[in-house]
């Protein structure tokens, strides 16, 4: 470990040094530290530096933060007259030696930075909570997002699909655990311990989540699963405190009816698709008996896009709130040919098909507020999952059952005869 005289000798002489003369004071001390950790001469002697830098950047004021962020922005950017020289050596000739040293020009000091600070103990998890705060910061200060594009890309490699762990959340899992699906839980509030206790403990009751090795007691994503009897219709009949349990093996249908994303940090990895397929391959192992998997999703853009088409609220009719929602949901899209609403682009984009509308299926404050009540069943049709992924990537064909379709053209006729 490096001595405090020789670090304080090492500090005083990197601070003389170009292009960090440029550093502010009131961050000085912790761009200090993230120099030295770029030029220590060993994973040993920048291990303590590593820790160092991250205990002092949570502590940090948010002006203090702020300036630490511009550092790495600004100060740890690519050097683009470098990068420019050697591209012009790799065109004249491109060895791999000149590849090289085109992809050593092409990245910037931070992120080199970024991967000797996650050699520190619960390094990982500190790097995710850093990003949370940048991304909040990227709001008045969009520039930033350089820095923020180069957390992103290391952590697409970090939390590959490879590293991740499958665990089921059950009753007994840690509290520690079970206090953090409660906080995290983004869909449909867990009111208690009681309403926590009845979304884990029945038999026809599940949880899944993935977890990172470097960040074991942090869910990273979890879905909450309903086993039932044919394809429900309401949340309320999900999650009332009245509801008949049924043994596991007498269901035939799958329900997904909450997917909660927990590390703001890690916004931009999909974790979703493969929470999805893995937990859909866990159920049919386990219960060959189960016939269909589906969601009962909200439908948060609705109420929204109603307003900016200039309706005051939604209809009241229930068949008339049917057609809106399917309209919506197939016909209207964002400016790349997308569907406009979230929760269906993401199953869409997965493989699921729009199976199903219902009204009054969601009556709580947040419910009516975002769709009227409305929910969606999407259907993962095992067989025409790759199918429809195909036709959606191509060119986003919204895969829909015939009576939703129905729906949806009932709604074009009926906008067709007032606009006449």
């Amino acid at each position: 470990m490096v001595s405090s005289s020789s670090l304080t000798e090492m500090l005083s002489s990197l601070l003389e040094r170009q292009p960090f003369q440029r550093n502010t004071p009131i961050d000085g001390a912790v761009s200090a530290l993230c120099i030295a950790l770029l030029d220590a001469p060993s994973e040993a002697s920048g291990l303590q530096l590593a820790e160092d830098i991250l205990q002092t950047v949570k502590s940090q004021s948010e002006d203090d933060r702020d300036s630490f962020f511009h550092f790495l922005n600004d100060e740890l950017d690519v050097d683009a007259d470098r990068v420019l020289e050697m591209a012009k050596a790799y065109k004249e000739a491109p060895t791999p030696s000149t590849y090289a040293a085109l992809a050593q020009a092409a990245e910037p000091k931070r992120q080199e930075l970024f991967r000797k600070l996650n050699q520190a103990s619960n390094a990982t998890t500190d790097l995710v909570q850093l990003r949370a705060k940048l991304l909040k910061r990227m709001r008045d200060q969009p520039e930033l997002g350089r820095t923020d594009r180069d957390l992103l890309h290391l952590f697409h490699s970090w939390f590959n699909r490879g590293f991740l762990v499958l665990r089921q959340i059950t009753w007994e899992s840690p509290a520690s655990i079970l206090e953090k699906i409660i906080a995290y839980e983004a869909v449909h509030e867990i009111q208690n311990w009681d309403d926590l206790r009845r979304r884990l403990l029945p038999a026809d009751r599940k949880c899944f989540a993935f977890f990172h090795p470097a960040m074991p007691d942090e869910p990273l994503i979890f879905v909450e699963v309903a086993l039932t009897k044919g394809i429900p219709d309401s949340i309320q009949s999900l999650l009332s405190e009245e509801r008949q349990e049924h043994q596991a093996e007498a269901t035939d249908t799958a329900v997904f009816y909450s997917i909660s994303n927990c590390q703001a940090g890690l916004a931009g990895i999909s974790f979703g698709n493969s929470l999805i397929k893995h937990v859909v391959r866990e159920l049919s192992l386990e219960m060959p008996n189960l016939k269909r998997f589906v969601t009962l999703s909200p439908v948060p853009g609705l109420t929204h896009w109603a307003k900016k088409e200039g309706l005051a609220r939604l209809p009241e009719d229930s068949q008339k709130l049917k057609q809106m929602a399917a309209h919506y949901l197939l016909d209207k899209k964002k400016s790349d040919g997308r569907p406009l609403d979230p929760v269906a682009r993401f199953h869409l984009a997965n493989g699921a098909l729009v199976h199903k509308i219902h009204t009054d299926a969601d009556v709580s404050e947040k419910g009516i507020a975002q769709a009227a009540g409305v929910m969606v069943n999407y259907l993962y049709d095992l067989p025409k999952i790759s199918q429809n992924i195909e036709l959606f990537d191509c060119n986003f064909e919204v895969a829909a059952s015939s009576s939703v379709r129905a729906l949806a053209k009932q709604a074009n006729r009926a906008q067709a005869a007032r606009t006449e």
